[in-house]
């Protein structure tokens, strides 16, 4: 990275970014907060710009904003301003449908986007311990790969636009889910006389509840579309009923578990009891129309 990129945003974590993108190269910043602006414009190789239109002095810009509504406004101010063949480097954390508006605002001018999510936190971001998840072209994405590279080294390519902040969202909703379940685990362990580290151990093994069925279940049977053998799906629910029956008994209210022993009631009765209870995604794919199954073998790219 040697030429002078810009950066939109000093927040937080735009605060952070341009730390990593300083260290690189020179810097053109802008904010709405002209103090905080004033303050990162006295670190080396960082220069203050006066409004979003002089970002456009720069090839590449970065986004770094707190809401889809300000993305929108600033590339509806910032694209027709920028030379033709220039990239916006969305890490504002949006939905996939609002990086797909702010590319048709791009595309009108011959400016292309690519979507890097921030999977991490602000000391992370300071560390250089980033983890990005990227959509775009890769025409794209291999303009703006000096960049990226200077913002994190572990940079995991996805697809096309939108695609690297569905995977955060997706990323997201998952951990925010565990948790639940977690917390309902250990509230029947409580209940039950497990210890808490006892079970934390047991959990995180290797062919135990939380790891077992992302690397078994989802890589080897769902991408695969394979559900021949294995613990029939009545099984699991027999194995769910339990645990509803336990946690009656110890007065422990569940909610993620509930939840999801219904799903293994609809897979029996849609006869997938005999099957693998992997097999319980196959009525996803019915109700999306969507199959699963990868093809391609290409679970994401590290840079």
């Amino acid at each position: 990275m040697s030429d002078t990129v810009s950066l939109c945003g000093l927040g937080n974590m735009g605060g952070a970014v341009a730390g990593r993108l300083a260290a690189h190269g020179p810097l053109l910043v802008f904010d709405l907060d002209a103090e905080r602006v004033t303050q990162v414009a006295q670190a080396p190789r960082i220069t203050a710009a006066a409004a979003v239109p002089d970002l456009a002095a720069s090839d590449i810009v970065v986004l770094s904003l707190p809401t889809p509504k300000a993305s929108l406004q600033v590339i509806a101010d910032l694209a027709p301003q920028m030379r033709a063949g220039g990239v916006i480097v969305e890490t504002s954390t949006v939905n996939p449908a609002d990086v797909v508006e702010e590319q048709k605002i791009c595309a009108a001018h011959g400016i292309g986007i690519v979507d890097a999510a921030i999977l991490s936190g602000v000391s992370q971001m300071a560390g250089g311990s980033a983890t990005l998840l990227v959509g775009g072209d890769q025409s794209d994405v291999d303009r703006v790969s000096g960049v990226l590279d200077a913002i994190s080294a572990t940079i995991t390519r996805f697809g096309p636009v939108g695609s690297g902040m569905a995977a955060k969202v997706i990323n997201n909703a998952v951990a925010h889910a565990v948790m639940v379940v977690l917390a309902e685990a250990g509230a029947l362990a409580a209940a039950t006389g497990v210890s808490g580290s006892a079970l934390a151990a047991l959990l995180s093994g290797p062919e135990a509840g939380l790891t077992r069925p992302l690397t078994h279940r989802f890589v080897e049977r769902v991408l695969r579309g394979d559900y021949d053998g294995g613990m029939p799906t009545e099984a699991a629910r027999k194995d769910s009923t339990l645990a509803l029956a336990m946690a009656q008994d110890t007065g422990v209210p569940l909610f993620g578990i509930h939840g999801a022993h219904t799903v293994y009631e609809l897979g029996v009765a849609d006869g997938l009891g005999r099957l693998d209870y992997a097999s319980i995604a196959t009525l996803w794919e019915r109700w999306t129309s969507r199959p699963m199954t990868d093809t391609s073998n290409d679970e994401g790219d590290d840079q």
